[in-house]
């Protein structure tokens, strides 16, 4: 069975992140260092059975404190000067083992995607290697020194190169081997020590999330991402519960809507439980009590009350917190009136109160198979959710 590799070059000082910065393949991200990111993204394929890190001499205490252990992690080894000879000990330090294939990847480039590992995994065969790549879509130009345009170039067949590059590993090895003894020329990716050797390369389709921290900017960008792929949306549901006796009169108020009935619900206010139950629910997901809290029934101001004052006042409080009602839904318990009839002109009603889309409404209804208080019609029920999106958690 095929077995491949993963080397890291994790060796180098990252100058262009600023001096003070320290190498950037050890600063962190989100709580991790940019190098176990990196890490990270291949341990989690299925198809790589090692990880080869190639560290700087200086670095061996920053790589323990910034990596965790893992089985497919190998003894770290330390680098060159320059990336080709560090890229060059890493495949030095995995070649004679048991892998077919290797892959040779930047420390600092931490989103490198499942696909695109898999899509250099499949683009290597004997005599040719693999390069992620991207087709260039901006206009290219040529400069002098002072900045000033000398020529536009044509993008057609240009491409911009990214690691993972993947190679068989005899093949990379000998073609390393034989680019250190030459001191003419130095090659900035493991593409072009292939191609110095006559290997073929050829190009698979890349990921433009796949970009290489360079300079304070491509780390805030990284910051960015990795604080959108990590947040954790706010939606917070609240539930309510309201009953009301049946007694003398000749209809009901249910979510706004009055229906002809030989009784009434009887209450301090119009006693509209499905409204009174909503408005728990909409309390309930800022965590502000309940209504009767908000209109105590001691106040006789709130006697005969219109309901659609309560929960105007519960949508007010949501949407002053910044929350948008994501849905609404409520079940009226009684054994009569038939709801069903209704079900609609009070759906659009809860929508005009409240100020939402109708579809984000729900109301149903259900008997209590004449068991208990409701069975008897001696009162009606309701019972509510709703939930509220509030965006981006806090303090996740």
């Amino acid at each position: 069975m095929t077995k491949n590799v993963v080397v890291i070059v994790a060796a180098g000082r990252g100058e262009r992140l600023g001096i003070k910065a320290g190498p950037k393949q050890y600063r962190l991200l989100a709580g991790l260092s940019v190098l176990q990111h990196t890490i990270n993204c291949f341990l989690e394929h299925s198809d790589i059975d090692a990880i080869q890190v190639v560290i700087h001499e200086d670095d061996h205490s920053l790589y323990e404190n910034a990596v965790k252990t893992n089985p497919k992690l190998l003894p770290p080894v330390i680098g060159g000067a320059t990336r080709q000879e560090s890229c060059k000990a890493g495949v030095d330090a995995v070649h004679g083992s048991e892998y077919l294939k290797v892959l040779i990847h930047d420390a600092a480039r931490p989103f490198v995607s499942q696909d695109t590992i898999t899509n250099v995994l499949s683009g290597i065969e004997k005599g040719i290697g693999a390069l992620p790549a991207n087709a260039i879509a901006d206009t290219i130009k040529t400069a002098d020194a002072d900045g000033t345009v000398l020529n536009t170039v044509s993008r057609k067949n240009l491409y911009l190169a990214q690691t993972p590059q993947g190679f068989v590993l005899n093949e990379i090895y000998e073609a390393h081997s034989l680019a250190s003894q030459t001191d003419t020329h130095e090659f900035t990716d493991d593409a072009a020590v292939a191609e110095s050797s006559g290997m073929k390369v050829k190009l698979v389709e890349g990921n433009a999330d796949n970009f290489k921290i360079t300079t304070m900017q491509d780390f805030h960008a990284a910051e960015e991402k990795l604080s959108m792929m990590t947040a954790v949306a706010d939606v917070r549901t609240g539930s309510g519960y309201d009953v009301h006796t049946l007694g003398a009169g000749n209809s009901v108020i249910l979510c706004g809507v009055e229906i002809p009935h030989t009784q009434s619900l009887q209450g301090h206010s119009d006693a509209d439980v499905g409204l009174h139950a909503l408005t728990d629910a909409l309390l309930g997901t800022l965590g502000a009590g309940d209504i009767g809290s908000h209109f105590p029934p001691s106040d006789p101001k709130w006697r005969g009350a219109s309901s659609d004052r309560f929960i105007q006042h519960a949508v007010k409080l949501v949407r002053e917190a910044g929350g948008v009602i994501a849905n609404m839904d409520v079940t009226i318990i009684c054994e009569a009136p038939k709801i069903g009839i209704h079900r609609d002109i009070m759906r659009e009603r809860v929508s005009q109160i409240c100020g939402v889309e109708i579809a984000r409404v729900s109301v149903k209804a259900t008997t209590n198979e004449k068991i208990g208080f409701i069975g008897r019609e001696e009162g009606i029920a309701a019972i509510a959710t709703a939930s509220v999106s509030f965006g981006i958690m806090k303090n996740v």
